[in-house]
């Protein structure tokens, strides 16, 4: 995969300023609807292949509808398959501080199923004065920089991701209600999938490494070894030098390709309110360096509080 300096397609030219030299990049002069052009979308998508992450400031004309009319240019909307869509949308899945929406974990969206989604659209709505911001890190550029000999044994690797967990072990100041939620809304239907550790980008060929939260264990290891590798692979991913930071405003868009990518929302604003909403798109399968696809092991429905699916409609 090839890509022009000033990422162009056609008459289209996107005014691009990289965030930093592995991940990220700012598109400046734009204003993100539905109606851009084909020539517009196809820049904005050769923009994300280069740069993973990218950052749209000022879009704050868009709404809920909006927001799902742009993500419509890229691709068919995903709906989270435990998390109610937010009221009145296709799609958008709400991230509210005030339940369960403190994301701060190392995480690629989604993948405790099988066709992980491809791309990820998060608008900041509610953003505290002081905190909040989100960190990305490119998956592909850790497996590049991986000593050749991890990279032999990361190639063969499969790992076994759910969305089952103890979340009170990935967030530390989560609150009894945030755990609830998790048990009750996030679980309500649980999920188990083989993926593997290795995936062939399909868009650029890159070879990308799939792990973060929802990573249970790595198959064919003991538990100890597991966890050995998973912590010396998943650190690699998240070596500063491989991540970009960004500070949210109100009306904020970021795209990120959520193949190539694992996020982290800081949770340093204590008890301030932020609320960010996110669309996602249907991606493929992840194909193994071998050829062989991921596969979906379980999928099992829990027995649900009703209270619960209120507080998350609210």
């Amino acid at each position: 995969m090839s890509y022009d300096n000033h990422t162009q397609s056609k008459n289209a030219v996107l005014n691009i300023k990289p965030v930093t030299a592995r991940i990220g990049a700012e598109i400046e002069d734009i204003r993100l609807s539905a109606d851009l052009s084909p020539a517009e979308v196809a820049a904005i998508q050769n923009a994300l292949l280069k740069y993973k992450v990218l950052f749209f400031r000022h879009q704050t004309h868009l709404d809920d509808a909006g927001q799902e009319a742009f993500a419509r240019l890229f691709g068919e909307l995903f709906a989270h398959p435990t998390v109610p869509k937010r009221s009145g949308t296709g799609s958008i899945f709400e991230l509210d501080s005030t339940h369960g929406g403190r994301a701060d974990a190392w995480h690629t969206d989604v993948t405790f199923i099988d066709a992980i989604p491809k791309i990820s659209i998060l608008r900041g709505v509610t953003i505290p004065e002081t905190g909040g911001d989100t960190v990305w890190a490119n998956t592909a550029a850790a497996y590049q920089d991986l000593p050749d000999g991890l990279k032999s044994l990361a190639d063969h690797l499969w790992a076994l991701h759910t969305n089952e967990y103890d979340y009170g072990a990935y967030h530390s100041k989560a609150s009894e209600e945030d755990i609830r939620y998790h048990e009750e809304v996030f679980t309500s239907t649980i999920y188990e999938t083989t993926h593997p550790v290795v995936a062939i980008h399909p868009e650029t060929g890159e070879r990308t490494l799939i792990l973060g939260q929802f990573t249970k264990r790595l198959l064919g290891l003991s538990l100890s070894d597991s966890n050995h590798l998973y912590s010396l692979l998943q650190d690699r991913i998240t070596k500063l030098e491989n991540t970009v930071r960004w500070r949210w405003s109100a009306g904020d868009v970021v795209i990120w390709d959520n193949r190539a990518t694992q996020h982290y929302a800081v949770n340093d604003y204590g008890q301030q309110k932020r609320v960010v909403r996110r669309v996602t798109l249907k991606g493929e399968v992840p194909i193994s360096i071998d050829g062989q696809k991921s596969k979906m092991k379980k999928k099992e429905k829990a027995i649900l509080d009703p209270a619960i699916f209120k507080t998350a409609l609210s």
